[in-house]
């Protein structure tokens, strides 16, 4: 067997795949590709590699360290993203509303009608993000329409559990009346 280069024992390969390497030629372990991850997405599942492609070449991978802010209540929407790993807690009026993590993603509000965001987003462990700006978002939604359904379902669903909360709020509220 060739030994593996002191220069690739370890890191990555053209910025984009990291790889564990034995003390050959041969990968012990290799870490699935950003497109595969995508498509582990469910929001992603339905899309060909052709789209997969293009998703990838819109989006930028980001680690973000526990405990960072990565969007404030009330502020205008920059951006959209997509948990690949770690978890985020979602925070409305200083209260914890919910926890996301891998599959979940966060911001389409504020893209789609250029409003406030109606919470703060905190990193509640380190995570690894997808993020789109406005412009990628706004071509994604043109070019993949079963996207703009994924996201459709998804906004239907938050403006469900928000029904529900707003029933458990109002039942709460006539008990102390």
């Amino acid at each position: 067997m060739t030994p593996v280069p002191r220069s690739l024992q370890t890191g990555s390969l053209s910025g984009q795949h990291s790889y564990i390497w034995a003390d050959s030629v041969h990968i012990v372990n290799a870490i699935p590709d950003r497109l595969q991850r995508i498509r582990n997405l469910p929001i992603f599942a339905a899309c060909n590699k052709h789209e997969l492609e293009e998703i990838d070449r819109l989006t930028d991978e980001i680690s973000i360290p526990a405990g960072r802010m990565l969007m404030q209540q009330g502020e205008l929407g920059q951006e959209f993203a997509l948990i690949i790993s770690g978890e985020a807690e979602v925070i409305r009026d200083d209260a914890v509303i919910a926890t996301l993590g891998p599959g979940d993603y966060f911001g389409e509000v504020a893209l789609l009608d250029s409003v406030s965001r109606t919470a703060s987003v905190r990193a509640k462990t380190d995570m690894q993000l997808e993020v789109l700006d406005r412009r990628g978002f706004n071509t994604l939604l043109d070019d993949l329409p079963q996207l703009s359904r994924s996201i459709l379902k998804g906004l239907a669903h938050r403006m469900a559990e928000h029904q529900l909360e707003i029933q458990r709020l109002r039942a709460r509220l006539a008990e102390q009346a």
